[in-house]
């Protein structure tokens, strides 16, 4: 299983529409560190939305938490007949969380083992992206996090996107309305019920739009760190 860092390709410049505003710096501020969570529904647009903030944001790394599944043999059976790939328990947390803790101890260390070329004209921020479906449901990393966001879209837009999307393992007949999307309203209602404070997008926005509005804030919050 690869670490899940999506930061191997090189670095390139800033995507159009995502710079930022001509008069600040790209990010300000000595030696911080951000931990910013792209999470929500499945085909929300969680892992576009986190790879076009990689490529806008220098010294950027990214944790993909579905690098993290359990292989499919420990992966049990429900009562709803379905393998339970959308449940907490179906991925190892514990090795996620030593990922996360392994880039907060030395982030410089760790863009270089993974091939995350750092930029030396930028200030000395470091920005860890993780994108996942349940990144608010571990207790361990939910108050690691600088910025927490949380894509949704409508259920029949959320079941047209799965519907056109190829898996590796086709999903079964049933599964979207038998597990998928219980598992995503459970898990929504208890981060709720939890108190865990999100900033909720609107994934039916274009990714354009989507990508400037979260660059935007979190650079405003950058500067309101300084």
């Amino acid at each position: 299983m690869r670490l899940g860092l999506a930061g191997a390709a090189p670095r390139r410049s800033q995507t159009p529409g995502l710079q930022p505003p001509q008069d600040q710096s790209p990010l300000p501020g000595p030696s911080m560190k951000l931990i910013v969570g792209i999470g929500g529904m499945t085909n929300g647009g969680k892992s576009t939305l986190t790879s076009r903030l990689h490529r806008a944001l220098p010294n950027s790394c990214v944790i993909h938490q579905d690098d993290f599944f359990k292989p499919q043999d420990q992966i049990a059976v429900g009562e709803d007949g379905f393998k339970q790939w959308d449940v907490l328990e179906s991925l190892d947390m514990e090795a996620m969380l030593s990922t996360v803790r392994a880039w907060v101890k030395d982030p410089r260390k760790f863009a270089r083992a993974h091939g995350v070329s750092l930029q030396p004209g930028a200030s000395d921020t470091h920005i860890l992206l993780l994108d996942g479906f349940l990144l608010y449901s571990y207790m361990p990393l939910v108050d690691m996090y600088s910025h927490r966001y949380f894509l949704t879209v409508p259920y029949e837009e959320c079941k047209r996107r799965r519907s056109n999307r190829r898996y590796t393992v086709p999903d079964p007949p049933g599964l979207f309305d038998g597990h998928v999307w219980p598992m995503y309203q459970k898990y929504k209602r208890e981060m709720e019920q939890d108190g865990v404070d999100v900033v909720y997008l609107d994934g039916t926005k274009s990714r354009e739009e989507l990508s400037r509005e979260v660059l935007e804030d979190i650079q405003n919050r950058l500067l309101n760190r300084s």
